[in-house]
């Protein structure tokens, strides 16, 4: 019997059932062509639907009416609110804040990840490391940011590949004492094994090929703002050891921000930290 594919039918259903959503065309009044956060809320007053951003906010929330995909949204959508930044760093902040504050319905990403783990050598031998146990921001000796223990385990076996270390020392399979690994035969280990390769070579190269990965800490002794500014306004964005605690207009406001929370954040360690090291903002250390 030949089976028919329904991704076709699918897709036509879909596109049948998409109406333009002209229950929401008051709201796209105000709506600025500026940077910010847009937010789509349902019948909940706690809840919203989705939350983006954009350097233009009108036209990106206009994309989310011309797409049939997004049906399910437009139509449990009550109304459209937004918040303006001064560009697109605030946007990706505030929206990553916002996203994982409330918890809106349609996005999945950017949802904090509490089995954070890193990779960390403990004598000769990397082992993983969880968040909940080490503070990320200010360890030093940390590499890569994974979700899960395969993944990090993943990443190593991937950098053992390339450089050609022995996975039996990684401790990635067992070895048997004096004897070679598997891999080395197949000259996909340099040999440190069986002697081919002395441990202190192996070992400057896991460092070398760990580098590629290596994680930044906080390298300012307090908090600091970013100045990010735009013809119509000037935001301080305030950092403390990655978090982002909020943005204010006025620098004197920064000495009411709240503590960061315990823990690292690794949505804002990925937005902020080459771009706060690069020199394109000024930043300013907070006494």
């Amino acid at each position: 019997m030949v089976r028919r594919s329904t991704a076709p039918r699918l897709e036509f259903e879909a596109a049948a059932i998409y109406e333009y959503p002209e229950h929401l065309r008051p709201w796209l009044d105000d709506l600025p062509k500026k940077p910010g956060v847009y937010v789509f809320h349902g019948e909940s007053d706690v809840m919203p639907l989705y939350i983006g951003k954009s350097v233009n906010i009108r036209t990106r929330v206009m994309t989310h009416f011309r797409t049939p995909d997004e049906a399910a949204l437009l139509r449990q959508s009550r109304r459209i609110t937004f918040i303006r930044t001064a560009g697109e760093l605030g946007a990706l902040l505030l929206e990553a804040q916002m996203i994982k504050e409330q918890q809106p319905l349609f996005n999945k990403r950017l949802r904090r990840n509490r089995q954070l783990c890193s990779l960390s050598i403990q004598g000769d031998t990397p082992q993983v490391v969880y968040a909940k146990d080490v503070d990320f921001s200010s360890q030093p000796g940390l590499y890569g940011l994974y979700a899960n223990r395969r993944a990090a385990l993943q990443t190593l076996q991937g950098l053992a590949d390339e450089y050609r270390l022995c996975y039996g020392l990684l401790g990635l399979e067992s070895l048997s004492k004096g004897r070679a690994c598997f891999r080395s035969s197949l000259k996909r280990c340099a040999g440190a094994c069986c002697g081919k390769e002395t441990q202190a070579g192996h070992h400057a190269r896991l460092v070398q090929a760990l580098e590629q990965v290596r994680l930044i800490c906080w390298p300012w002794k307090n908090a600091v703002a970013i100045v990010e500014r735009s013809p119509e306004m000037t935001e301080y964005h305030l950092i403390d050891h990655w978090f982002y605690l909020g943005s204010v207009q006025h620098l004197d406001d920064a000495t009411h921000r709240r503590q960061p929370p315990e823990g690292f954040d690794n949505d804002g360690y990925k937005i902020l930290c080459k771009l706060m090291l690069s020199g394109e903002y000024e930043v300013i250390e907070l006494g």
